[in-house]
């Protein structure tokens, strides 16, 4: 059987993509359920009829609002002594520059649980102080007193030497007690055997707080799917066993907008665009990267104010989604997001009763949002605008409340001194637009990327809503979209293939590699072998043998304090010097605008990516036909573009095909998502369904 089942798990929206055997894809929007994610998508699972057998692959937020919402596991840290303190110091760095009292995020691991042991080793990976295990002793009993859930073991220097960090483990696993010897753990050497300590700690501590939410709810999830097989997302855009993710959460914990950005890239691949700017604008946030020729990757990654050192896909998130609920400060000024109203309460226009709403509604540090003027999101804006169509959502399967939305845009106009609700909706979308056109700024001018020369791709339930009208601000010429944009990230998950990530820092000057017997290539294999050993091993329990294996070096020229990945060909290499300097010279002036040829240059940290083959969905191609899409035009009406009203034909993306051509101003509804086509921009659809929107 070939029954699979891509799952999304949405701040607003739980999105299923089910592929049959026979490759015909089924789509469903449920709503999500925030307290126990697990039952939306059981819902969603009755609703689509989904036989047993069927492989799920789940994009999950559990580790991502844990860490968000600071509920997380009673975790402690066990380290070396005097360094107790490093999570707590963290860089120098300062997010808000002008702020006169800046606010650090509090360490995941308050200052009584953080224990230290007399040992150390030293930066060359010798012995310096053995492991005395009498000391340990001591804190186990602390462990079982303060009633600890999880704990995070990070030695210094354990990367070099990880025996420390393994007698800890069997240590903790051997107490005579069992709520201690139960514990989950968290090795550094297992989680980022990599150098710069506060950033392993911090790596670390993530995935000791999340791992034992996220074990508990897999463990739900799996009961609940029966005989279904059950496969995770991970943040680097790869899938991994349950197991494995419920050891290692913290590779989760942006595995839904990952998901995104696989499924918008394999599309847009097939249609034959490979520079993109991906757009995912959900019910809570907005989710963009730059794709120039592949999906972007890092290993530089912050969530909720704290380094996260894992393989990741490079996403900047904004806060502004459907739901991103608007106000005004103390000095008159119009505000779009963070704060969301998600699915629970919702948008006005959702029509929920929930009393007061003022004290219900949560931003991410769990204070009550009390500056709120009004319901007013995003979502109410395009309603009482006419972008959305109150008999259209979810094709007609959930009404929107026309007049809930007027009310709180009516609050809102008031406060705002508007003429009319509908100049105050206009302002929420301009500045909702204006926060997401920050974002693709940051991903594209500020490092160095024209954006005029990218195709913009727009998904998520809200993202057609907006791409036009950015696309047309940032001069992109072209907006690409698929035939179903509102699941993209859960297609992705069908996209995604079975991934592991290795690394180990080395710390050498590629100049001194070529000194004496040690040729480069031959040093590389050598250092290489373990990780392919571990990578062969660990992939081949999961079932999957037939791997390819991607290695990359993270190098630097010497002196500097960051470093770039450059992917390599483990193939003989004649010249051992120019083919891997270069390209590391060539990454750095794209980077930074500078190179420097005659430097040394540091191969600080090797990587290793594993990759099982994995068929995606077929996607389905058709002729060409007439430009005429009169068949499609389903009726006509007012909708604010420009600041002022204006007639709109109205479009069934059911009834477009290939070949169609029609100009805007024009919305075409599908159950997913709305799209909008301004004035000035006119859509053709390609032999794959998709809308290719671009300015007359």
């Amino acid at each position: 059987m070939n029954w699979r089942l891509g799952v999304d798990t949405g701040g607003t929206f739980t999105d299923f993509v089910w592929v049959g055997a026979d490759g015909r894809i089924q789509i469903h929007k449920q709503l999500s359920t925030p307290a126990d994610p697990s039952a939306a998508i059981l819902q969603g699972i009755e609703v689509l009829l989904v036989p047993e057998g069927t492989a799920v692959v789940h994009g999950s937020t559990v580790a991502t609002n844990a860490l968000l919402e600071r509920r997380g596991a009673r975790t402690a840290l066990i380290t070396t002594k005097g360094f107790a303190d490093v999570l707590e110091i963290g860089r120098q760095n300062r997010p808000d520059i002008y702020a006169l009292v800046p606010q650090k995020p509090l360490p995941l691991v308050p200052r009584h649980w953080r224990f230290e042991l007399d040992e150390r080793i030293t930066a060359q990976g010798d012995v310096l102080r053995p492991l005395n295990p009498d000391d340990l002793r001591l804190i186990l009993a602390k462990l079982a007193a303060e009633q600890i859930e999880s704990v995070a073991v990070c030695l210094l220097f354990s990367f070099l030497y990880p025996a420390h960090e393994q007698q800890i483990q069997q240590l903790i696993s051997q107490s005579p007690n069992l709520l201690v010897s139960n514990l989950p753990i968290s090795l550094s050497s297992d989680i980022l055997p990599e150098y710069r300590e506060y950033e392993r700690t911090s790596t670390t501590v993530i995935n000791a707080y999340v791992a034992p939410l996220m074990s508990r709810y897999l463990g739900r999830l799996a009961d609940g799917l029966g005989a279904r097989p059950l496969t995770i997302m991970q943040s680097n855009g790869g899938v991994i066993s349950a197991e494995m993710a419920g050891q290692q959460a913290a590779r989760t914990a942006l595995s839904g907008p990952a998901g995104g950005v696989v499924g918008a890239y394999y599309v847009a691949a097939q249609a034959g665009f490979s520079d993109l700017i991906t757009f995912d604008m959900g019910g809570t946030s907005t989710d963009v990267a730059l794709c120039h020729g592949r999906v972007p990757t890092t290993t530089s990654g912050h969530i909720a104010g704290m380094p996260l050192r894992l393989p990741l896909i490079d996403i900047h998130t904004v806060g502004a989604g459907g739901g991103s609920l608007a106000h005004v400060d103390a000095g008159g000024a119009l505000h779009v997001g963070p704060q969301s109203a998600g699915a629970d309460p919702g948008p006005a226009c959702y029509g929920k009763e929930i009393g007061d709403w003022r004290l219900e509604i949560k931003d991410a540090t769990q204070s009550p949002i009390s500056n709120l003027q009004s319901r007013a999101t995003v979502t109410d804006a395009n309603l009482v605008l006419g972008r959305l169509d109150a008999a259209h959502f979810l094709d007609g399967a959930m009404r929107l409340d026309v007049g809930a939305a007027r009310a709180a845009l009516g609050e809102l106009a008031g406060v705002m001194g508007a003429a009319s609700v509908e100049v105050a909706a206009w302002g929420v979308i301009q500045v909702a637009n204006a926060n997401m056109e920050r974002a693709i700024r940051h991903i594209s001018v500020e490092r160095g990327y024209d954006p005029r020369l990218f195709t913009l791709l727009p998904f998520g339930g809200a993202g057609p809503l907006h791409a036009a009208e950015l696309a047309a601000n940032l001069h992109i010429p072209r907006v690409f979209i698929p035939p179903s944009p509102g699941v993209l990230s859960a297609l992705g998950m069908l996209v995604a293939a079975p991934t592991k990530d290795y690394s180990k820092t080395v710390m050498e000057e590629i100049g001194r590699l070529e000194i004496g017997d040690w040729e480069i290539d031959e040093w590389l294999k050598e250092q290489f072998l373990p990780l392919e050993e571990r990578a062969a091993s660990e992939m081949a329990t999961e079932g999957h043998n037939n791997v390819t294996l991607h290695y990359a070096l993270d190098m630097r020229y010497k002196g500097q304090s960051h470093e770039l990945t450059i992917p390599i060909d483990r193939s003989p290499i004649t010249d051992h010097r120019l083919p891997i300097t270069d390209d590391f010279h060539t990454a750095h002036q794209t980077r930074y605008g500078y190179h420097q040829p005659d430097a040394a240059v540091d191969i600080v940290t090797i990587r290793l990516t594993a990759v099982a083959p994995v068929i995606p969905p077929p996607l389905p191609q058709y002729p060409l036909g007439e430009p005429d899409a009169t068949a499609a035009l389903v009726g006509e009406k007012e909708a604010w573009f420009n600041q002022q009203p204006v007639v709109t034909r109205l479009y069934d993306r059911t009834k477009l095909r290939p070949g169609y051509q029609f100009p805007g101003p024009a919305i075409v509804f599908q159950y997913d998502t709305t799209i909008v086509v301004p004035p000035e921009w006119g859509t053709a659809v390609d032999v794959y369904g998709n809308l290719l929107l671009t300015r007359n």
